[in-house]
């Protein structure tokens, strides 16, 4: 449960960084944007070190599936657009690949 909050917040901090870039370069508002979105990626780049893994790529790896889920609720959330049953299909597997990658059997 440790891993999924994690994950969670780590993808808020680098969506909400990211939208900042994007807010300032395709929605005309103030560079300013910027400090706080480079603050909430620093932030997601931390976050991302207590995933409990022992290996970074693998951390990283598992954490595209629960990124994908969370720009589409941010989709839907923040732009207002909600997802359809294609992107709700495809974050499903993407989702289910994270879990396999992350929690799947190793050996010793």
């Amino acid at each position: 449960m440790r891993t999924v909050l994690i994950y969670a917040a780590a993808a808020l901090a680098e969506i909400g960084g990211c939208f900042a870039a994007w807010a300032w370069l395709r929605l005309g508002r103030s560079v300013w944007w910027l400090a706080p979105g480079l603050a909430s990626l620093a932030l997601f780049a931390f976050l991302l070190t207590l995933v409990d893994s022992a290996a970074a790529g693998r951390a990283y790896a598992a954490y595209g599936g629960v990124y994908i889920i969370a720009s589409l609720l941010w989709l839907w959330g923040v732009e207002g657009v909600r997802p359809d049953r294609w992107d709700m299909a495809g974050a499903a597997i993407c989702l289910a690949g994270a879990a396999v990658i992350l929690w799947g059997p190793r050996p010793a």
